[in-house]
């Protein structure tokens, strides 16, 4: 969301010819749409929520690791 906001701005700003933005090209000016599909289309092919899904396996598998060592007799580590 913060990233169409973003464009709309810049669109705004480019087609009023504000200084700084009236200098930049239009590719720069639309970058932030581009943006906002490349999040949208991780999102919706399940792209983040895998990631997510790892991360959360990984958290999983050291504490089950943690868990084991702290169970194994004192003279064994």
């Amino acid at each position: 969301m913060a990233l169409l906001v973003l464009g709309l701005v810049l669109v705004t700003l480019k087609l009023l010819a504000w200084p700084p933005v009236a200098d930049w090209g239009w590719a720069w000016v639309l970058a932030p749409f581009a943006l906002a599909a490349l999040w949208w289309w991780a999102d919706w092919s399940g792209y983040t929520r895998r990631k997510a899904m790892e991360k959360e396996e990984a958290r999983k598998a050291a504490r089950l690791a943690k868990a084991r060592s702290q169970l194994r007799p004192p003279g064994q580590r």
